[in-house]
C-alpha cells in the first residue's frame, strides 16, 4: 500500500509511522512521500531523517481567497502532484487545512485523518483545549475517513485517554499524542492488508 503523508507541523505522528515502517511494524504499507504546506516544518525534517521523499507545495488555500483562479491553480497543483505519486492512501497527520470536496473526490475518498478527541465531540481546531475547558473526564483520539464535513467522516478507530487530577493541559496533550502515535500506526498497518 503506497502512502502519502500530509502535515503542517512538528511531524511526531509522521515519525511514529516512519519508525514503525523502519522496524517492519507497518504491515504492507510503504511510505512514499511526505508533503507539507509549511516551508521548514518539522514534518519535512522528519522525512529527511528517514530518507523519505519530502516536498513543500506552499500554501493550500480553500477559504477566504478572493482570486478564484489562484485557488484553482494552487489546488490543482496539489492534486496533480499527489496523483503522480499514485498513492493508495493519504494520511493527514497534523495537516492544518480543510480539504475541498474536489480534493477529496480526486482520491476516491482514500484519505484518513487523525483527530485529538473522541469524535463526534470537540471537532475542529484546538480539540484538546476544548476538552480541557469543558472539564470532561475522558477524551482521546480518533482516526476517521475524510469527507466533506470537518471531522465527520466514518470512524475507523478510537482510543480513550482518561483525564486525571494530576493532569495539566501540557501533560494531557503529551499523553494524547503518545496515544495517537500507537493508534495511527496500528490502523495504517491494519488498512495495509486490505489493499
Amino acid at each position: 500500500m503506497r502512502i502519502v503523508i500530509l502535515g503542517s507541523g512538528r511531524g511526531s505522528n509522521c515519525q511514529a509511522l516512519l519508525e514503525a515502517h523502519k522496524n517492519s511494524n507497518l504491515g504492507k504499507a510503504d511510505i512514499i512521500a511526505v508533503i507539507s504546506d509549511v516551508r521548514n516544518s518539522g514534518i519535512l525534517k522528519v522525512a529527511d531523517m528517514f530518507g523519505v521523499s519530502s516536498f513543500c507545495f506552499g500554501p493550500y488555500k480553500t477559504n477566504h481567497v478572493n482570486d478564484l483562479t489562484m485557488l484553482v491553480r494552487e489546488e490543482s497543483y496539489w492534486i496533480s502532484s499527489i496523483r503522480n505519486l499514485k498513492p493508495d492512501l493519504i494520511v493527514l497527520a497534523g495537516f492544518m487545512k480543510i480539504l475541498s470536496n474536489t480534493f477529496i473526490n480526486s482520491f476516491d475518498s482514500k484519505i484518513i485523518n487523525l483527530h485529538p478527541s473522541l469524535l463526534p465531540s470537540f471537532r475542529g481546531a484546538n480539540a484538546i483545549q476544548q476538552a480541557w475547558d469543558a472539564g470532561v473526564k475522558i477524551t482521546g483520539c480518533t482516526i476517521h475517513w475524510v469527507n466533506a464535513q470537518v471531522d465527520s467522516g466514518k470512524i475507523i478507530a478510537q482510543e480513550a485517554v482518561q483525564i486525571t487530577k494530576d493532569d495539566t493541559l501540557e501533560i494531557l496533550t503529551r499523553r494524547i499524542h503518545d496515544t495517537e502515535h500507537k493508534l495511527l500506526t496500528s490502523v495504517v498497518a491494519e488498512l495495509s492488508y486490505s489493499f
